[in-house]
Order: structure tokens, then C-alpha cells, then sequence
């Protein structure tokens, strides 16, 4: 029982610590991909019954590309954030393996201890690797749909806009 505390303690709890932080990086990253979704999907998309065209024009007429754009920004810093958590997962494994293992070397009264302590660490940033490998999934579908999507808007309004520059000077 020694042991498994001890570990909670050292790696293992660094694990959970950072797995509860990339929980809430998450969080906020599919928050933020479903905010631009929400307004993306106007610019490219008839609205659907529970929005009337005159409400999605009104909409879409307050949108601005400043807007836009800050926001794509940060579904970037956040998605960047959580991917770059998610890799560190089986590296802080290791190293937790690589740390108990040492200690075996300097104390060798408690080998299974050590040896328990190592295999605990590499469980632990290999599941939590899996698990936000495996939320990924549901949200890059939709951050490449919104890249795609504010690429459209932005090219339509850079259209309208030397449309109306041109209407202007004649």
C-alpha cells in the first residue's frame, strides 16, 4: 500500500495532475471548434428549420471578419495546446519508469516496489495517451471543417469586397 501512494505522490500523480488540466483544455477546445461552427455553418449552409433566412442574414450581416478570424486563432492555440499535452502522456511514462528504476539501483531491499512503481507510471501515461488520443478523433473532423469553412468566408468576402471597391470607382 506503501508503494502505490508513494507513486500517486511522485509520477503518477504528475500524470493525473496533467491529465485533469488537458481535461479542461479540452473542454474549452471543443467549446471554442462548436462557437465557430455554429457561425461558419451560416456562411456555407442554408439554415435549417429552427433559424428562418431572414434571421441567419442578420446574423451573417453582423459577422465580421476580425471576429472570425480571432476566433479560428483560438480554437488553434487551444487545439495546439491539447495535442501537445497528449504527446507528453507515454514520454512522463517513461520517465516515471526510468525514475523507479533508479531507485532500484541505489536500494535494492525493495525491487518489487520499484518495479510496481515503473509499470504504474508507463500504465498510466499510456492510458491517459489513448483516451485524449481517442477524444482527438471527435474534435479534428470538426476543426478541419472549420478551417475549410472560414477559408470560404474569407475568400467570399474578400470577393464582395473588391466587388464593391470596383463599384466604387466607377
Amino acid at each position: 500500500m506503501g508503494v502505490i501512494f508513494s507513486n500517486i505522490i511522485g509520477f503518477d500523480g504528475i500524470i493525473f495532475l496533467l491529465a485533469a488540466v488537458n481535461g479542461v483544455v479540452y473542454f474549452f477546445t471543443r467549446k471554442s471548434v462548436n462557437e465557430l461552427r455554429s457561425k461558419m455553418h451560416l456562411t456555407v449552409f442554408v439554415p435549417g428549420r429552427r433559424r428562418s433566412r431572414e434571421d441567419a442574414r442578420d446574423e451573417l450581416a453582423n459577422l465580421r471578419e476580425s471576429d472570425v478570424v480571432s476566433m479560428r486563432a483560438k480554437m488553434g492555440s487551444l487545439y495546439s495546446v491539447f495535442i501537445n499535452i497528449t504527446g507528453i502522456f507515454p514520454l512522463l511514462g517513461i520517465l516515471g519508469t526510468v525514475t523507479s528504476l533508479l531507485g532500484l539501483v541505489n536500494d535494492m531491499s525493495d525491487v518489487q516496489g520499484s518495479f510496481y512503481a515503473a509499470l504504474t507510471s508507463t500504465a498510466w501515461g499510456i492510458i491517459f495517451a489513448i483516451v485524449f488520443k481517442g477524444l482527438d478523433s471527435f474534435i479534428s473532423p470538426k476543426i478541419e471543417e472549420n478551417e475549410k469553412d472560414v477559408e470560404l468566408f474569407l475568400n467570399r468576402n474578400s470577393v464582395k469586397d473588391s466587388e464593391a471597391l470596383s463599384d466604387d470607382m466607377y
